[in-house]
């Protein structure tokens, strides 16, 4: 397994020089602090990361997990890292100071994220829904709930999970049929099957708390007859301390392709105790602030593997001899030339490194306008929770879906060592191939954005996205760079307003070319940026390798861009005409 390098250099980039993070802080009132403050919390981030996580990441996924006798077992050091991690206040950094946390901004938090993302995917994904269950539990829960159990979720004492999958309904949550009975003492009694848990069972900490989704038996049909309820392990007894187990726990743990060190359970509620979460029938609504978050966190691991595979391979070609260059010898003192040379590795490299910075920009981005919608006044909020709602599913789906083709790369380029388990390549690949199926699969994102952000939306997503964009482009000081940033900007915004002009067939049709268009376009806006801002840049190693990589992100990635647009507005017939036998000739 190659060994993780935080990438330090380009988070000081990104922080400092683009996206000038100290008058950020200084907007939003945050006197406390600054840019040596944020690049103290990621050293130390990536420091935890590369040498107490990513060390676990192999073993982790030889060794699995493990259900015996109704508990379930995770792999030699992964409850100690998580330990640590509690100790050490990594799982506090974004909970609210009155209940234990650290209150930090998103800007600073989120890149600490992608590195545990990048060391071992299987490990952060029990952190990362227990911030989600965090989320859920401040914005809805009653001041009682609160009181009883959001500390110890914030501080990492106790973690969090999400129940929303049956065996009988994935997308459609309407099918849902997981029963709550109210008691008399204003709990209800939950009853039902759950699938595709993420940390359903555990031994890293004495409670978890379950966040299930279950009908009321007068609730109405549909989604709209959803609630929310807090389900813990364990009930806890007058000091607020686990006592008798809660009547739930895991039938199983499923045999997956990839995170195999993450448990992923089957979870019986066979009568459980739980606690209502928001109003009656509203669960739907309050489970979207977990799942928002968590789409964001899930693109998080697309572009963590995606960092993950372009270090692995890089290191591979500078060191795999094979051959001499076609442009001449590179190595004479040696045999044969390091593969890196080869152009067609220097393009899988250079795709590499595109993804993961060009991504990086985006999620950094994503996270600044985060802190202006939990710290800014309330108009500032208003129009960053817009360009968050329109982002979401672009981060989700396009994040995750350049770490797949960025992991198959960095096989690629290991030859038939990428394919042998030992080298750690296929692994990546593997584990990131969920990450474009939970949360709503990349299809299910795709729908979203064209539909309830773009076709069906009455507030303007796509008009506030845009000046947010267009306020970065403005500030581009090179004018010849200035000028294509503006024409690819203004290219998407008028093609985006005929996508809404799109009757339901259509715009389902086209949904995953409409998001992988946007993606390339703002991705290509974002380097434009970035290579500006690099322009200027101390570190001549950023200023060459920014403004070089941008130059092959616009000549060799970006033409992808007009591919989908074309296949767009080509209609629905293409997809819809052919019928019955017409597919396999039965």
């Amino acid at each position: 397994m190659p060994g993780y390098i935080p990438p330090l250099a380009d988070f000081g980039f990104l922080l400092r020089d683009w996206l000038t993070i100290n008058e950020h802080y200084a907007a939003l009132g945050l006197e406390d602090f600054d840019a040596d403050l944020a690049m103290e919390v990621v050293e130390q981030g990536g420091k935890f990361a590369a040498d107490v996580v990513a060390p676990l990441n192999r073993e982790g996924d030889e060794q699995g997990c493990r259900l015996a006798d109704g508990k379930v077992t995770t792999p030699e050091g992964f409850a100690a890292a998580y330990h640590s991690y509690v100790e050490n206040g990594w799982n506090a950094m974004l909970g609210d100071v009155n209940y234990g946390g650290q209150g930090l901004p998103y800007s600073m938090a989120v890149p600490v994220h992608e590195m545990l993302n990048s060391a071992n995917l299987s490990w952060r994904l029990t952190t990362m829904l227990t911030e989600s269950a965090v989320l859920a539990i401040s914005k809805h829960a009653s001041e009682s709930l609160k009181a009883t159990y959001l500390e110890k979720l914030v501080t990492g004492e106790w973690t969090g999970t999400m129940n929303l999958t049956e065996p009988h309904a994935g997308t459609d949550l309407s099918l849902l049929s997981t029963k709550a009975e109210p008691n008399e003492d204003g709990s209800f009694t939950i009853t039902g099957s759950k699938i595709f848990i993420t940390a359903g069972d555990h031994d890293w900490t004495d409670n978890i708390i379950h966040m299930v989704l279950a009908r009321l038996p007068d609730a109405p049909p549909g989604v709209k007859g959803i609630s929310l309820f807090l389900v813990p392990k364990f009930l806890l007894d007058a000091n607020g301390t686990p006592d008798k187990p809660n009547a739930l726990g895991p039938s199983a743990i499923e045999k997956k392709m990839g995170i195999k060190a993450s448990p992923t359970c089957v979870m019986n509620f066979d009568g459980a105790t739980g606690w209502l979460i928001g109003e009656a029938n509203q669960g739907l609504a309050c489970m979207f602030t977990m799942m928002n978050d968590a789409r964001f966190q899930v693109g998080l691991e697309g572009l963590g593997a995606t960092e993950a595979a372009f270090q692995g391979a890089l290191t591979y070609a500078r060191e795999r001899l094979q051959s001499r260059a076609p442009q001449g010898v590179q190595q004479p003192d040696d045999k044969a030339d390091a593969i890196i040379h080869q152009p067609d590795v220097a393009r899988m490299l250079l795709t590499q490194k595109a993804f993961a910075e060009g991504c990086r920009a985006l999620a950094m981005l994503y996270a600044k306008y985060m802190d202006i919608a939990h710290l800014a006044d309330e108009e500032r909020r208003d129009e960053a929770e817009a360009i968050l709602q329109f982002l979401t599913p672009v981060c989700k789906a396009f994040l995750t879906d350049t770490g797949l083709e960025s992991t198959s790369l960095g096989i690629q380029v290991f030859g038939g060592h990428g394919y042998i388990r030992e080298w750690g390549m296929e692994q990546l690949m593997r584990d990131v191939r969920i990450a474009m199926l939970y949360e709503g699969t990349n299809g299910i994102q795709a729908l979203d954005l064209i539909g309830r952000k773009l076709t069906r939306d009455k507030q303007g997503m796509l008009d506030t996205t845009y000046r947010a964009l267009d306020t970065l482009v403005h500030d581009i000081e090179q004018p010849l760079t200035k000028q294509a940033a503006e024409q690819l900007l203004n290219d998407w915004y008028i093609t985006s307003q005929a996508v809404k002009d799109f009757d339901a067939v259509n715009a389902a049709s086209g949904a995953c070319d409409y998001l992988h268009y946007t993606g390339y376009a703002l991705l290509g806006v974002l380097w434009y940026s970035m290579a500006d801002a690099a322009s200027r840049c101390d570190n001549p190693n950023i200023a060459e390798g920014k403004q070089k990589t941008c130059k092959f992100y616009i000549e060799r990635l970006l033409p992808r861009m007009q591919g989908h647009k074309a296949a767009l507005f080509s209609g629905s017939s293409n997809l819809l005409d052919i019928r019955g036998s017409e597919f396999d000739y039965l």
